[in-house]
């Protein structure tokens, strides 16, 4: 920790500065695009009058690169079309979100999944229509639909619903449409495939994807791309290349910042300003490509509410409006809680998504210990970490962040994230190290980096990683390195040619660069020896970076063991040959 904070530290990114500075610099430079014209001398009509020297003027590229006076017409034309072309774009970025209001924008997606359930989104702003879910097995086109759950869709609720499909088989792939009494509302059903049963202890193979932050139209595209997310479109590709050649992509984990209500300008503290920023990211059709093809589970950060906000457990404002627009769009479709702090399970993994956001201490107080987490949400997590070691042991455990656990991030990270929480923080992870095979996901830093947090040699306990991978399309910083290698404090090591020090945060990978960024996370534990993580990082597109951790055995409950492969494999299959179809499963 820091005992003091430089003015960079108190640097907040992203910022609203460019707001007045923009047009002032544009101001500025048509008034210095006519410089006044020097005067001729007083004896211009001597016959030995000395001609006024000329000042050598710069280049033409000079010129265009950095907008300055020339006597030159096309080049003054030129500089003029490019300045202006330029506050047009940022003022069209800019005031986008208030006019792109998306209000007729019709979608459904797929949220939280369960074993014999799955929750569903569902927006249709035509007041007149009746709707309901229609479901089938999606292995077989022929079978008749299934009536599902009829909607009650409201003005008051922004034409928008949550709604339960329930009866479903674990592991079963379905398809789902939403239709009134003469059609369908849907160009094509959605497909969705429910989760293992984690009572079974069945071994586990499958991905899911971690990333954090976007925006609409950036980098700026013209204004024909209001709606274009880019990082959506890398995506989509993504999927639709590895769903056909490895492990399935069973869900997207979007760790915060889904909208940027307040940058470029703030929209106001009112209900109506924050649901047209989600209904526009809804109405993108980068986004569409994605959420139409796989389930998507939330949690915020700052800018669903204005830059580093904290709660204090108070709701302090804009936390009311913002939060109603975030529980339609995202938060309902998690998973059953009365917070937005949760768990769930994928087979026999486990999963704990902290709400770091409403709970937390200002900044600045003087009452300490400052905590972010606050006393009932971290009662919660520590009776969650005993469940998921002890009583329903799983192979790996996945602590969900949307600010990073490590405190090696610097500037405003060093206020913002779990490194200004330090004493919190500190409780949490020798907590974190009674655990094996836990892993910290989080975002916001819109760089990936990956921490080791160590444990002392004799100390009992496991190592500890964490991966943090944004923005999926956002900016990131060019030129400047906001992560340190090492923490200032280290214990020692005696090896064979002395003494080591060995750090209790070490960076193991950093890539600062890239506008789009997002993890894979396969979890291999088929070999009940040998539970094994493999991470693929992916950059603009492309992969950047692997790792592959072979965790320590968990091993499940004696009386499951031997039964879980048998369960899960056969007993659905023999129902089907005798024509036998429960609704649900046990």
């Amino acid at each position: 920790m820091f005992s003091c904070r430089s003015p960079l530290r108190e640097q907040q990114i992203p910022t609203r500065l460019a707001q007045p500075l923009l047009p002032a610099s544009y101001l500025l430079y048509l008034l210095s695009a006519f410089p006044p014209q020097p005067q001729p001398p007083t004896n211009w009509h001597e016959k030995n009058a000395q001609p006024i020297p000329q000042s050598p003027q710069p280049s033409a590229l000079a010129v265009l690169l950095f907008s300055l006076p020339t006597p030159s017409r096309l080049l003054f034309l030129l500089n003029f079309a490019i300045n202006t072309l330029l506050l047009a774009a940022s003022a069209d970025l800019a005031i986008s979100p208030f006019f792109d209001t998306a209000p007729d924008v019709a979608f459904t997606r797929v949220g939280a999944v369960y074993p014999d359930s799955v929750k569903l989104l569902v927006r249709h702003p035509y007041p007149n229509d009746s709707l309901a879910v229609l479901y089938r097995e999606q292995s077989n086109s022929s079978l008749p639909w299934k009536p599902g759950p009829t909607l009650n869709l409201t003005e008051h609720s922004d034409w928008a619903q949550t709604v339960r499909l329930a009866g479903l088989w674990p592991s079963t792939s379905y398809e789902y449409v939403i239709a009134d009494s003469n059609r369908t509302a849907l160009d094509r059903p959605i497909p969705f495939r429910t989760f293992p049963d984690p009572r079974l202890h069945a071994p586990s193979f499958f991905r899911f994807l971690a990333t954090s932050c976007i925006t609409p139209n950036f980098p700026y595209a013209g204004p024909f791309h209001r709606r274009t997310i880019p990082g959506f479109d890398h995506l989509a590709d993504y999927l639709y290349a590895v769903n056909h050649t490895q492990s399935p992509i069973e869900f997207l984990l979007f760790l915060g910042d889904f909208i940027y209500a307040d940058v470029p300008t703030y929209i106001g503290d009112d209900q109506e300003a924050y649901r047209r920023l989600y209904r526009r990211n809804y109405a993108s059709p980068s986004f569409r490509k994605v959420y139409e093809q796989l389930p998507i589970i939330f949690a915020y950060d700052d800018h669903e509410f204005i830059n580093n906000y904290g709660g204090n457990s108070l709701d302090l404002p804009p936390f009311a409006n913002a939060s109603n627009a975030y529980h339609i769009y995202a938060g309902s479709t998690n998973y059953d809680a009365h917070e937005n702090y949760y768990d769930f399970q994928h087979g026999d993994i486990a999963f704990f998504v902290m709400d770091t956001r409403r709970y937390r201490s200002p900044p600045n107080t003087t009452v300490e210990p400052k905590t972010m987490l606050g006393p009932t949400q971290l009662a919660a997590l520590h009776a969650w970490l005993h469940r998921v070691n002890t009583t329903h042991p799983a192979p790996f455990k996945f602590i969900v962040s949307s600010v990073p656990f490590t405190s090696l991030w610097t500037h405003d990270a060093q206020i913002d994230s779990w490194a200004g929480y330090a004493d919190e923080k500190a409780a949490l992870l020798a907590a974190f190290h009674s655990v094996p095979n836990l892993i910290v996901i989080s975002g916001d830093r819109h760089e990936f980096g990956a921490v080791e947090f160590a444990v002392r040699d004799g100390d009992p306990g496991y190592v500890v990683r964490e991966f943090s991978t944004s923005p999926l399309s956002m900016f990131y910083i060019p030129f400047v390195h906001t992560m340190r290698e090492r923490s200032e404090a280290f214990f020692t090591r005696n090896v064979t040619e002395g003494v080591e020090e060995v750090p209790y945060e070490k960076r193991i990978a950093y890539i600062p660069t890239g506008n789009v960024k997002w993890s894979a996370f396969e979890v291999d534990t088929r070999d009940i020896d040998k539970p094994t993580l493999r991470l693929e990082t992916v950059i603009d597109g492309k992969p950047a970076y692997h790792l592959e951790i072979v965790g320590t055995p968990v091993y499940p409950p004696a009386a499951l063991s031997g039964l879980s492969s048998l369960v899960t494999t056969n007993v659905k299959g023999i129902f089907d040959r005798i024509g036998l179809r429960p609704s649900k499963w046990f």
